[in-house]
């Protein structure tokens, strides 16, 4: 199966293919399958950006905190026409610009360099308060994280400093694939209740619950969801 930059009927079923394309070592396989329903669902259905708006200042921002494995974030972007196709079988090469992290300077779409445990959620922080600071009120932040990095300290003031301000523009998906060190009585979302958001749990591979969790309405509250995929192996 060939595909090239101007397949314009690429979908979710392509991903595999798309994935299976990159090739390589260090691939954290399980990492990025896990994310790869949440990701669908949000540039299908959800995220207000495209190829052509990649740079317009009104655009949804989506910030990949769970760097590691990215093969299924450069499959989506691919199947959405951000990347050729063509880079796929480079990646993870000395000359590829698809790293085992990505990196927003070589990238299309690509908003954060990511891969370090606990960075993304205080960088969408930053970006919707300084959205809200330019007066741009209709750009939405987007976040995903791993269960694994609500182990680090940075992601927990982050959390208390969005929902004290009332960051309605900011929201987070948390992949739990039971990879966290700690865990929260009653759940994760428990952790983001208690400091005033707005939380949904749903099941991280059913695409209708996946979008209705997406867009729940939530004034003056920033927005958690927890998608449950299966236990890391």
């Amino acid at each position: 199966m060939m595909l090239t930059s101007q397949d314009a009927a690429l979908g979710y079923r392509d991903l595999p293919h798309l994935m299976a394309l990159m090739t390589g070592d260090e691939k954290h396989g399980p990492a990025a399958t896990s994310t790869l329903d949440v990701l669908w669902v949000l540039y299908d259905r959800v995220l207000r950006v495209t190829p052509e708006s990649a740079d317009d200042m009104e655009r949804d921002r989506f910030l990949l905190s769970k760097g590691h494995g990215p093969m299924a974030y450069y499959a989506v972007l691919t199947a959405k026409g951000f990347l050729d196709p063509g880079l796929l079988p480079g990646f993870g090469a000395f000359d590829s610009p698809l790293g085992h992290h990505p990196d927003r300077v070589l990238l299309p779409g690509v908003e954060i360099g990511s891969g370090s445990l606990g960075h993304g959620l205080p960088l969408a922080v930053g970006t919707a308060l300084g959205l809200r600071a330019q007066g741009l009120t209709e750009p939405r932040v987007w976040t995903l994280i791993g269960d694994a990095e609500l182990d680090e300290g940075s992601n927990h003031e982050a959390i208390a400093y969005a929902g004290a301000v009332g960051l309605a523009s900011l929201h987070t998906v948390v992949v739990d694939n039971s990879s966290a060190t700690h865990g929260w009585s009653g759940g994760i979302a428990t952790r983001f209740a208690v400091e005033g958001w707005s939380t949904r749990t749903v099941d991280g591979r059913d695409h209708a619950a996946l979008y209705e969790a997406f867009t729940v309405p939530h004034p003056g509250r920033p927005h958690a969801v927890v998608a449950v995929v299966e236990p890391k192996r």
